[in-house]
């Protein structure tokens, strides 16, 4: 039998990061990986759809040559190839995780892995152990009874990437990250999209404000949107899919050729020996305390299987952690509250910390800065001048209590308010740390001015 010091049962990317941490701090470290090593997200999720919303990006730019004293005729999409270039993008990240476990020396155990008494787990018939073994198996989309999956008519995200014809019509339910970055990735390549949201509001996350101009910014592109509307069953039985939609002014029905299911996602942890070894679970999700720990000592759990937010960053950020406290390292708890959330569809959408609405129910007097891309030199210039930054402060005593954008490029630049937050950077500190001009980050200081006052160029 095997023995290690660590073993992670999972390889995404909780799994694999959490893998190379433990193996630079000198555990002898395994991972055991049923598919492919990157799990969902790079194989199926962050990375291969990021290549797919830049295709339709520049699909976009192309169509709208004109607009930037360009002319470009006859411009056309090839949908095989679009899916090809995300699937080779996907491919290359993998066999990049190949190779961080061969530089680590991290064995890699190909199959199913169910854990058993005594720290061991059994991966397919042969069992290995270890002083600590973490579980980072991750989720998959979530289905809804009035809306089984079939993977051909009515589909979950995995299959919405590798289509092998683009359809014509295609209803969304949902409208999270998944929901919207899809939406606009087929409305974009000319498929007529409907997005169904359960909720008052698409993004509902988000912001009111940001909610409003996603809104606005995908009716503009000819996306429908139904919100407070709910799909209650699905037809697939003719040519195409008929959806039952019951909404406040009655129900309707929906025809398209595609049904994409993306209300959200479900933990796998069925089926890995949980309940064998006595491991609490709550509501979907494994108990643990502050430093990944379940009820049970030697096993820990990081990453979407734990009540966390589901996001790659904060599963690496979790794994890290966890092996860091299994080291005898002083590590401090995540602060969930500092969790940076991005949306890729265009409008790209980032935030971190509190929205103006939940702030106010706290009861806190608050100081709001929003500043329009519309009057950014950098954004006319570039085309782009959807959107804003928008910045919450408490009134008191200057603390940074939420950012909160939509527009071009917004994902890169939310790390300025997640660094500003965690140094507890106050309102008059970004004021007056000087922003390149021009630049779409200039905004945040520009929304920071407007908060007090200060504001120049609006």
């Amino acid at each position: 039998m095997s023995k290690y010091d660590i073993i992670v049962l999972g390889s995404g990317p909780g799994g694999y990061v959490t893998a190379i941490r433990a193996s630079q701090l000198g555990f002898k470290t395994a991972v055991v990986e049923k598919e492919s090593l990157g799990g969902v997200c790079l194989n199926w999720g962050c990375i291969p759809t990021k290549a797919l919303l830049k295709s339709a990006q520049v699909f976009e730019y192309l169509k709208h040559a004109e607009d930037y004293g360009l002319k470009v005729s006859g411009a056309e999409h090839d949908f095989d190839a679009v899916v090809k270039r995300s699937r080779g993008v996907a491919e290359g990240m993998s066999n990049g995780v190949k190779f961080l476990m061969k530089k680590n020396k991290i064995d890699v155990i190909e199959g199913f892995g169910t854990l058993k008494t005594g720290k061991k787990i059994d991966v397919d018939g042969t069992i290995y152990s270890a002083d600590h073994i973490i579980i980072a198996t991750g989720a998959r989309s979530r289905e809804l009874p009035s809306l089984p999956q079939d993977g051909k008519k009515v589909i979950g995200y995995r299959e919405a990437m590798t289509l092998e014809a683009q359809p014509k019509k295609m209803i969304v339910v949902g409208s999270g990250a998944i929901g919207v970055e899809f939406a606009y990735f087929y409305n974009s390549l000319g498929t007529d999209v409907t997005i169904v949201e359960y909720l008052d509001k698409i993004v509902p996350v988000e912001d009111d404000d940001v909610s409003k101009q996603l809104e606005r910014s995908f009716k503009k592109s000819g996306i429908k949107i139904m919100t407070s509307a709910e799909v209650t069953s699905v037809d697939t039985s003719g040519s195409g899919v008929k959806a039952t939609v019951k909404t406040k002014k009655g129900e309707e029905v929906l025809e398209a050729d595609i049904v994409l299911s993306a209300v959200g996602i479900k933990s796998n942890i069925e089926n890995i020996g949980l309940e064998d070894v006595g491991i609490a679970v709550d509501r979907d999700k494994i108990l643990v305390n502050d430093f990944y720990q379940t009820n049970i000592p030697g096993y820990y759990a990081i990453g979407d299987v734990t009540p966390g937010q589901a996001l790659a960053h904060v599963a690496s950020a979790e794994g890290i952690l966890c092996v860091e406290k299994i080291a005898g390292q002083h590590v401090e708890a995540l602060d969930y509250g500092n969790i940076p959330g991005c949306t890729y569809c265009s409008p790209e959408i980032a935030s971190v910390g509190l929205t103006e609405a939940q702030a106010k129910e706290q009861g806190l007097d608050v100081k709001i800065g929003k500043f329009p891309f519309s009057a950014s030199g950098k954004a006319s210039a570039s085309g782009a001048k959807d959107g804003f930054v928008k910045v919450i402060f408490d009134a008191k005593y200057g603390e940074w209590l939420g950012c909160h954008m939509i527009g071009a490029g917004v994902t890169d630049m939310i790390a300025e308010a997640v660094l500003g937050r965690k140094l507890e950077t106050t309102g008059h500190e970004v004021l007056k740390t000087v922003h390149p001009h021009p630049t779409m980050s200039e905004a945040v200081m520009e929304a920071v001015a407007a908060a007090y006052d200060e504001v120049i160029h609006l």
